[in-house]
C-alpha cells in the first residue's frame, strides 16, 4: 500500500506536469509571459512552461469572420440608411495582438463600425448601390492601416446588406418603372422609324422601277390562290386606269 508521502509526490508531479507541459494545435501560437515580461510566441506543438512563473495566452491564426452590427447612415445627398458589412481578418503577429491591444476582436468591432458609418456616409446613395467594389476597398484600406501595429490583417471587407427607407423604396420602384417605359417607347419609336424607312425605301424602287410593282401583284395572287379562300381579290393596276381618266379630263 501507498504511504502518504508518496501519493502526495505523485499528486505534485502530476500537477506541475499539467501546469508545465501544453499542447498547441497547429493554428495556435501562445504567446508567453515569464515574471509579466513578455518572452515570445511559441507553437504549434509541445510547449513545456515553468509553473508560477510562466503564463501563456493562446491566440488563434486562422481567418476569422466578424460581422459588423447594422449602421444607421446619413449619405452625402442626406438619404438614411441601414448599412451592415462582414470583415474577413487574420493574427499574422500573435505578439502585438495580445501586448498591443486589450481585447483585438472587441477592437476590431468597434473601429469596423465607426469605419463603415464614416466611409458610407461620404458617399452618395446611387454610389453605395451600384459601386460597392469601391466602398469595400476603402473600408479595407483604412481598418488594415489601423490594425497593422495590432498583428491583424484585414483580407477582405464587403457590404452584406443596405437597407433603405420604405418611402424611398416607393421612389425608386417608380423610377425604375419610368426609366422601363422610356426605354420601350424609345425602342418602339426605333422600330417604327425602321419602319418607314424601309417602306420609304420600297416606294422609292418601285418609283424608279414599275415592274417591280407588277411582279408584287403576281407575287400577291399566288399567294392568295394558295389559300383555301371563298373569295378571291385581283389587285387592278392604276395604269390600266389611266388613260380612262385622261379621256375623262
Amino acid at each position: 500500500m501507498f504511504s502518504v508521502p508518496l501519493v502526495t509526490t505523485i499528486v505534485i508531479v502530476v500537477l506541475f506536469l499539467m501546469s508545465a507541459i501544453k499542447i498547441l494545435n497547429e493554428y495556435e501560437r501562445g504567446v508567453i509571459f515569464r515574471l509579466g515580461r513578455v518572452i515570445r510566441a511559441k507553437g504549434p506543438g509541445l510547449i513545456i512552461l515553468i509553473p508560477i512563473v510562466d503564463r501563456m495566452i493562446k491566440v488563434s491564426m486562422r481567418l476569422v469572420a466578424m460581422d459588423v452590427d447594422p449602421q444607421d447612415v446619413i449619405t452625402r445627398d442626406n438619404v438614411s440608411v441601414k448599412v451592415n458589412a462582414v470583415i474577413y481578418f487574420r493574427v499574422i503577429d500573435p505578439t502585438n495582438a495580445i501586448v498591443e491591444v486589450e481585447s483585438y476582436n472587441y477592437a476590431m468591432s468597434q473601429l469596423a463600425q465607426t469605419t463603415l458609418r464614416s466611409v458610407c456616409g461620404q458617399a452618395e446613395l446611387d454610389e453605395l448601390l451600384a459601386d460597392r467594389e469601391k466602398i469595400n476597398s476603402q473600408l479595407q484600406e483604412i481598418l488594415d492601416t489601423h490594425t497593422d501595429p495590432w498583428g491583424i490583417k484585414v483580407a477582405t471587407v464587403e457590404l452584406k446588406h443596405i437597407d433603405l427607407p420604405t418611402e424611398m423604396q416607393r421612389a425608386m420602384a417608380k423610377q425604375a418603372e419610368a426609366e422601363r417605359e422610356r426605354r420601350a417607347k424609345v425602342i418602339n419609336a426605333e422600330g417604327e422609324f425602321q419602319a418607314a424607312t424601309r417602306l420609304a425605301e420600297a416606294a422609292q424602287i418601285i418609283k424608279d422601277h414599275p415592274i417591280a410593282l407588277q411582279l408584287r401583284y403576281l407575287q400577291t395572287m399566288s399567294e392568295m390562290s394558295a389559300e383555301n379562300n371563298t373569295t378571291t381579290f385581283f389587285p387592278l393596276p392604276i395604269d390600266l386606269l389611266r388613260p380612262f381618266l385622261h379621256k375623262k379630263d
